[in-house]
């Protein structure tokens, strides 16, 4: 027997009699009621070693309560059961100082787990944001993969770990840097988000870093960076892949030292900033084509997130058509219902595009819809009507998105200058921006296989050689 007891507080006799039986048969010693009431009794007496609480008891909030306990016995462990499995019961236990958060149906034993790691540690108190914190973030869904993701959300708010969240396009990746800035120990400071992949990559550095006035052709004044906007707040990253190499040295050298340079600049400035990154890339696969650094990964990966794609996670469709339902209303569009079919059609849908897929869809389908009930007829008319490819034509780029990127690109290239016109070369950098991509596609593609890459490419071998030589890029040795 261990010696050590465990108070139980739920509502729900079958709940605490299965609780009870589980932690009998490891070895603990086991009190259960079905009130706060009593629960704080035991606790004001110095009674039990962990608490074992449902949120909602008939005599008051467990989160209520447990300040309280935290208050007069700090290193007693709290851990938080709740059938209301949303990210803020996970953050508001994390908040309030419990140990860990459990959403029901649990798993015994992965609960009898929990109870013995509590019991061989203690639990700082964790600050407290006070009661009725609304729940305003779009992160919704009661999976099992969203539960996991709320519990490792609400234990990185304590922290200012450096944290990777890889998932694909559409799944939320923002939205849960933003939870871990709004609800962590930056709350007060500023939260700066900035896509890698919108940004010409030759004024990458200036972005980030700032540049100083005559650093280069066009810059007339000294521009404040992303990293000076986020002092004292949080970075977050996105499309870390791609940053291209000179930039990674740059940023490693903050994550390394806490100190940047602007461009242009002679005097390193000491830097106080969480970073968050994002990707949809695999990083490891663009370490071994050299195209991103292996010890800048080590770096930002300390804590990885992955975010589960929406076809992962079908069960959670309902309650996010009727989240995006209630906010579209809020935000003028007409209200409208989902009929069940429509919803079992929803959730048979791949969502290439994820969570941002559907919630585009729903708009578009309140807008233009007539009927007050949207059919499954209507939303499978819709699905049809744009059916995704699966992936490009590769005897065809026009269809993929390069032109208008290419627009864009230059556009923001030449608005940088202000009204004044960029130095000579402009073929050259932009070539020097696109060959490089395009080199290490093809050689993907063909395994590394040189003549089947210049075939692909419409140019010789040597040709090729020359253009990987010149453009640094890793070959994959072994292989044509």
């Amino acid at each position: 027997m261990s010696g050590k007891t465990v108070l139980i507080a739920d509502d729900d006799s079958a709940i605490r009699t299965v609780l009870s039986q589980a932690l009998s048969r490891a070895g603990y010693a086991v009190r259960s009621t079905a009130t706060a009431g009593s629960l704080w009794r035991w606790v004001a007496e110095g009674q039990g070693d962990a608490v074992v609480t449902d949120v909602v008891l008939p005599d008051e909030n467990a989160f209520d309560v447990i300040p309280r306990i935290k208050k007069l016995r700090p290193t007693l462990p709290v851990i938080v059961m709740s059938a209301k499995n949303t990210i803020m019961t996970a953050i508001t236990a994390a908040e309030r100082g419990a140990y860990d958060y459990l959403p029901k149906p649990f798993d015994l034993n992965a609960l009898v787990q929990t109870v013995g790691r509590a019991l061989e540690q203690s639990q700082k108190p964790a600050p407290s944001r006070g009661a009725g914190q609304p729940e305003l973030l779009p992160i919704v869904g009661r999976s099992p993969a969203m539960q996991e993701i709320y519990r490792i959300i609400a234990r990185l708010t304590q922290t200012d770990l450096t944290v990777m969240i890889a998932g694909e396009s559409g799944t939320g990746k923002e939205l849960v840097a933003r939870a871990l800035h709004d609800y962590g120990r930056r709350r007060k400071g500023p939260f700066v988000a900035v896509n890698m992949a919108a940004i010409p990559r030759e004024l990458i550095e200036s972005e980030l870093f700032g540049h100083e006035k005559g650093a280069f052709t066009g810059a007339t004044s000294r521009l404040a960076g992303r990293f000076e906007q986020a002092e004292g707040g949080t970075l977050f990253l996105d499309e870390i892949g791609d940053m291209p190499l000179e930039a990674q040295t740059r940023l490693l050298r903050v994550l390394q030292q806490g100190e940047y340079m602007t461009v242009g600049g002679h005097a390193p400035i000491k830097t106080n900033v969480r970073i968050i990154t994002a990707t949809h890339r695999d990083l490891r696969q663009l370490i071994n084509q050299g195209s991103f650094r292996e010890d800048l990964f080590y770096r930002l990966n300390v804590v990885p997130l992955r975010l589960p794609a929406l076809r992962e996670r079908a069960e959670d469709i309902p309650d996010l058509v009727r989240h995006f339902l209630a906010q579209a209303v809020r935000e003028g569009l007409p209200r409208k219902d989902v009929s069940r079919e429509a919803i079992e059609r929803l959730q048979a849908h791949r969502w290439p595009g994820n969570v941002r897929e559907l919630e585009n869809l729903l708009r578009r389908m309140l807008a233009i819809e007539i009927e007050d009930t949207i059919s499954s007829s209507a939303i499978d008319r819709e699905l049809t009507a744009a059916p995704v490819r699966q992936g490009p034509d590769p005897a065809d780029v026009s269809g993929t998105g390069l032109p208008d990127f290419m627009e864009n690109y230059l556009s923001r290239y030449f608005a940088s200058f202000g009204t004044g016109l960029p130095p000579a070369g402009l073929y050259e950098r932009i070539l020097a921006d696109v060959e490089p991509a395009l080199l290490r596609a093809v050689l993907a593609a063909t395994a590394g296989n040189q003549l089947r890459a210049a075939e692909l490419l419409g140019i010789n071998r040597n040709t090729l050689r020359a253009k990987l030589r010149d453009r640094q890029v890793k070959v994959i040795r072994g292989l044509g």
